[in-house]
């Protein structure tokens, strides 16, 4: 016990000092610790319990709230702590196998069934779009403010990026403010939730890799190659395809989910690929091509892949391709 306060406070005044410095430095730099602030709560999580997770919180909220104030606190605790501390919880839940009507053998004692990692995914995705939606509603109250918000940091983004003239900064158009803000409207949304949901996800399987290896990890590693989602899923996305016709704010809240789902049936589509491939001797090529490509040409086929994690739920790939069930014996596989 005394060990898991320890590693909570510790890990803690990391994520704290990793958050502050998040503040300063070149742009890059910035996002790059802001991105991976919450891992070393997912640390204490995953390898001490959601305890240690809900400590390395704590301390994390307290550091930043006597230093820079309860704005800034507040944020952290919403944007860092909370969602990690509930995926860390979540992640270590599991019940007896009995209670399922599953047959299944732990080699380490009574068997048991953990939380579903896809069901992880797609709480991130909720998560990731309830975080873009209040980013949204910070910057501005209304779409007026909203769009006057983007305007004038576009501008200023703009105005400091582009070459000097005679040493002053060239000056663009107010219309080419207004339109690039318009751009900015439409793809904010699902572009703020895709890089929260791509922070949740990336530190939370990071944080799992680090504890497997240490041996810390409190639970089995997941097959993530078998992941699924649940029944409601495609129904859900669905819903929310359509709610971006919307006017106002209301189809701006449903692009932001809307780019959550996405990625959440991007990594499904990566998982079939995955699964279907294993024991294929062409498998590494035929691996390091797709994400080569993915890399270069990330929109088109990015959609395909989501498209082919939808056909999932009707075709059911995976359970064709006649493979051995049960999880690989390494997170490589």
């Amino acid at each position: 016990m005394r060990t898991t306060y320890l590693a909570g406070a510790g890990l803690g005044l990391v994520a704290a000092v990793v958050f502050a410095s998040a503040t300063t430095g070149p742009l890059f730099i910035r996002f790059l610790l802001f991105f991976v602030t919450p891992l070393p709560i997912a640390l204490a999580g995953l390898g001490w319990g959601w305890r240690s997770a809900l400590l390395a919180g704590l301390v994390g909220c307290g550091i930043v709230f006597a230093f820079a104030g309860p704005p800034t606190a507040l944020a952290f605790a919403l944007t860092q702590a909370v969602p990690m501390v509930l995926l860390t919880y979540l992640a270590l839940l599991c019940r007896p196998i009995g209670e399922t009507g599953l047959q299944h053998a732990n080699e380490n004692g009574p068997a048991v069934e953990w939380y579903p990692a896809g069901r992880l995914v797609i709480w991130s995705a909720v998560m990731a779009g309830v975080m873009a939606v209040a980013s949204l509603a910070v910057l501005g109250g209304d779409l007026e403010e909203l769009r006057k918000a983007l305007g004038e940091f576009i501008k200023a983004t703009i105005s400091s990026g582009l070459p000097q003239t005679d040493g002053q900064p060239v000056q663009i158009s107010e219309a080419e403010i207004a339109s690039l803000s318009e751009i900015a409207m439409s793809v904010l949304p699902a572009a703020s939730a895709m890089s929260w949901m791509g922070s949740l996800l990336f530190n939370l399987w990071l944080a799992g890799r680090v504890t497997f290896a240490s041996g810390q990890l409190g639970r089995p590693w997941p097959d993530l190659a078998a992941i699924t989602y649940p029944q409601g899923t495609p129904l859900a996305f669905g819903v929310i395809l359509l709610g971006t016709m919307a006017s106002g704010y209301l189809g701006l809240a449903a692009a932001a989910f809307a780019g959550g789902f996405f990625v959440a049936y991007l990594l499904l589509g990566l998982a079939i690929l995955h699964y279907t491939t294993r024991g294929r001797p062409w498998r590494p090529f035929a691996l390091w091509a797709l994400y080569g490509t993915l890399l270069v040409v990330n929109i088109w086929i990015g959609f395909v892949i989501a498209l082919l994690g939808l056909a999932e739920t009707v075709l059911h790939l995976r359970a064709r391709s006649a493979l051995p069930p049960g999880p690989p014996p390494h997170p490589n596989a």
